[in-house]
């Protein structure tokens, strides 16, 4: 699975952005999908993640109620939908996908195997 990010950018305090990853490979639907972050001199962080058929979701607490994760299977992409932004979401975003099941049950990045190349995404306040 080779997956690439974009959508990232510059924005205000209070403003949204969506960010997507497109996967290639047939597989897609069968993946755990999940969304880190990592915010300058930080260690990478989770962010949310969905299983394969879009049904279940998590988020930390971080960003529960602000954030939203969704995938279009038969588009073979995942999104992040990401509203009421702040400084401290300013990071640069990686999307991770991992065939085991198990891996929804899990926040750590090790547990996902494939990783696409990043977006910035940078909140002015």
């Amino acid at each position: 699975v080779q997956l690439q990010a974009s959508g990232g950018g510059l924005v205000q305090a209070g403003g949204s952005l969506r960010l997507s990853c497109a996967a290639s490979g047939r597989t897609f639907g069968t993946t755990v999908m999940g969304w880190f972050r990592q915010p300058p001199g930080k260690e990478r962080e989770f962010v949310a993640t969905i299983n394969h058929s879009g049904r279940r979701t998590d988020y930390p607490h971080s960003v529960k109620g602000r954030f939203t994760i969704s995938r279009d299977n038969g588009k073979n992409t995942v999104y992040l939908q990401m509203n009421s932004l702040n400084a401290e979401d300013t990071a640069v975003y990686y999307c991770a996908a991992n065939f085991d099941p198990r891996t929804f049950n899990s926040r750590r990045s090790a547990d996902y195997t494939y990783w696409g190349q990043g977006t910035q995404v940078t909140v002015s306040s």
